[in-house]
């Protein structure tokens, strides 16, 4: 059995569908699209189903290419029921989209989330009147809280089994006329054929919907003169183009559920999250907020990982020093077993000590809703790039990981975006970047200087954006962003999302780290070491001035960006870089590092994106960049120290 989660963006349903999945969920390719689904297994009383998490969706008519996956997986894949998530405070708007559910003919569960955020705005609904009007079960819940999801599934398997569908709503006599007409030509054979309902088929059409007038188009052309003579007429006596009379009507309906079931005390001030918004979203406060912010939260993430890594790191030397002791330096033994050791100390002591407060930081700042506001202030500074103001959105994600960022670019509705937002989402530190400056600037040369490598990264981001957008012009719309309500941070939800984030590391580049720190003692065993870093030595000592033995680790950092700084470790055998790494030398290390190759996921996603010309492409450009900008400090601390 597939059940299918369905909301607006903003819902909450990606926070029920974790509650639910934890971080047992798979990504699943939509077939002929390159839009992934979140796919999981979920047990209820002995019956198991898939849990299927589609992309957030205003409309069932819509020209974003991961919302007509949504639409299109419910059309084509017929899940045995669907759950449609909806905002409880914003009940009105959220509803319109269930009046197109309800057109479907699907077993459809209402699911009323966030209904602590509708109490605090002062609504209350009448659920049972709700569930009598829509003629489908409706469930309350607070899925942050977990509360009423047994309720909820427990509902989804008696509505599936039960195949209960629930009713249409009806507009007004023309509109009806128009629909009935149009589902008697196209007739109840040729709607199922194209596996839609014949009036769910009829309203589409009457709006213009260019997706199905090309599926009957190619079953039914004659049907399209008809079409086209009823939104005529009906344009004619309503005033308006026939897609606003249907929008309208449906908006009607939803607003005349809304007041059916819901009693709005109003309030007597607004509350301090909302005040908040005139401070967040200032045009001059607001810059020097998400400044302060940025000041404190690397600040924050550099201390605490401070604290604990040079203890960590003390205890692994200790260890280190034993097995110096007790096994023979020369032999193979000593050489697999040090360079476990150096596996397991760089992930506890160098990258855990900063990622997890890295990741709890983004987490809180993304649960209390202030990303999509830095989004909406950076807005400007895209637009003077030449880009979409939404291509925001991949960079800011960008700081946790590359892999997802460069995958949500797809929502970008032109290619010319998608490739420009693409090249530049390899430029954002990821959090396995993060490791390496502050476990070599912000520990050696001050938390300040990290983030003036950041702000450096951002002026270097914005050049090659502008350059880019210069040598692919196009001009950008504007932005219409959903801003959603400020919350409080549920302890838990935070925890699942940092251990969501954290298990890639844990799982999958961990073991990496640990295989490579091996691989890189074995070179060094069989005297192979020298003979790679003499190779690339012209480069990194001749040109960029580094130490030879960092050649090596470069390399390997294309693997994982962890590897970097773990390699460094072994590879200078010391972690304390001081002591034979001037500050230059850090400095322009971590700068290379920071621009140059991605890691081998987010090549594998770019090729996905952008295909193998632009992946190829942007492994020129960020190669050319890091080495420009590197040779570029070095020169700075030749010339002023």
């Amino acid at each position: 059995m597939r059940v299918a989660l369905v909301g607006q963006p903003n819902c909450g349903k990606s926070t029920l569908f974790n509650s639910v999945a934890g971080y047992k969920a798979i990504a699943s390719n939509f077939p002929g699209t390159s839009v992934d689904l979140t796919v999981s297994r979920v047990s209820l009383n002995g019956l198991s189903f898939d849990l299927v998490d589609l992309p957030g969706i205003y409309s069932l008519s819509s020209v974003e290419p991961d919302e007509l996956v949504a639409r299109d997986y419910l059309l084509k894949m017929k899940p045995d029921a669907v759950i449609n998530i909806l905002d409880a405070s914003l009940l009105g708007r959220s509803l319109e989209l269930t009046l197109e559910l309800l057109e479907l003919k699907v077993p459809l569960i209402v699911c009323l989330n966030m209904m602590d955020e509708a109490e605090r705005k002062g609504i209350r609904i009448d659920v049972r009147h709700l569930e009598e009007d829509l003629g489908v079960p409706t469930v309350p819940t607070i899925a942050s809280r977990g509360q009423g999801i047994p309720e909820l599934f427990e509902a989804t398997v008696r509505t599936a089994t039960a195949q209960q569908a629930g009713r249409s709503f009806y507009r007004s006599r023309d509109v009806e006329n128009a629909v009935a007409e149009l589902s008697f030509l196209i007739g109840e054979k040729t709607a199922a054929e194209l596996g839609v309902p014949s009036r769910l088929l009829g309203l589409k059409l009457l709006e213009g919907d260019e997706d199905f007038q090309r599926r009957v188009r190619s079953r039914r052309p004659e049907v399209l003169p008809e079409v086209e003579r009823l939104q005529e007429s009906l344009s004619y006596y309503r005033g308006r183009p026939a897609d606003v009379v249907l929008s309208s009507e449906r908006h009607s309906l939803a607003l005349n559920l809304l007041e059916h079931v819901t009693e709005v005390k109003p309030r007597v001030k607004p509350g301090f999250l909302e005040r908040l918004d005139s401070y967040l979203l200032h045009p001059i406060l607001g810059y020097l907020i998400l400044g302060l912010i940025l000041f404190g939260f690397f600040n924050a993430v550099f201390g605490l990982g401070r604290l604990v890594e040079q203890p960590v790191l003390s205890w692994f030397g200790q260890l280190s020093e034993i097995l110096r002791s007790r096994l023979d330096q020369t032999s193979l033994g000593f050489t697999l077993a040090e360079g476990l050791i150096q596996g397991f100390s760089g992930g506890i002591g160098i990258v855990l000590p900063y990622l997890v407060p890295f990741l709890l930081g983004l987490s809180l700042l993304e649960d209390i809703g202030y990303l999509p506001r830095a989004a909406f202030l950076m807005d400007t500074i895209m637009h003077r790039i030449g880009l979409h103001g939404k291509a925001v959105i991949p960079m800011v994600l960008g700081y946790g990981c590359n892999v997802p960022a460069i995958m949500s670019t797809r929502t970008l509705g032109s290619t010319r975006d998608r490739f420009i937002t693409a090249v530049l989402v390899t430029f954002v530190p990821c959090a396995a970047r993060t490791t390496i400056i502050f476990s070599l600037v912000a520990f050696y040369l001050g938390p300040s200087a990290a983030l003036f490598l950041y702000l450096l990264n951002l002026v270097v981001i914005a050049a090659v954006g502008k350059l880019l957008s210069i040598l692919r012009p196009e001009l950008s719309p504007g932005l219409i962003l959903e801003i959603p309500s400020c919350r409080l941070p549920r302890p838990r939800a935070v925890a699942s999302k940092i251990w969501f984030r954290l298990r890639e590391f844990v799982v999958i580049a961990w073991p990496i780290l640990i295989v490579g720190s091996v691989v890189l003692g074995l070179l060094e065993h069989f005297d192979l070491f020298e003979a790679v870093n003499r190779l690339f030595a012209p480069f990194t000592r001749g040109l960029l001035g580094l130490p030879a033995e960092t050649s090596i680790t470069l390399i390997f950092g294309i693997l994982r960006k962890e590897l970097t700084i773990i390699m460094l470790v072994q590879a200078l055998g010391t972690s304390e870089f001081a002591s034979v790494m001037s500050h230059g030398q850090m400095m322009v290390f971590t700068v290379f590092s920071l621009f140059y190759i991605p890691c081998l996921a987010t090549l594998a996603m770019l090729r996905a994106v952008i295909g193998l010309r632009g992946t190829a492409f942007a492994l020129l450009l960020t190669t050319a960049v890091a080495t420009g900008m590197a040779l570029l400090v070095r020169f700075a601390y030749l010339a002023f120290g």
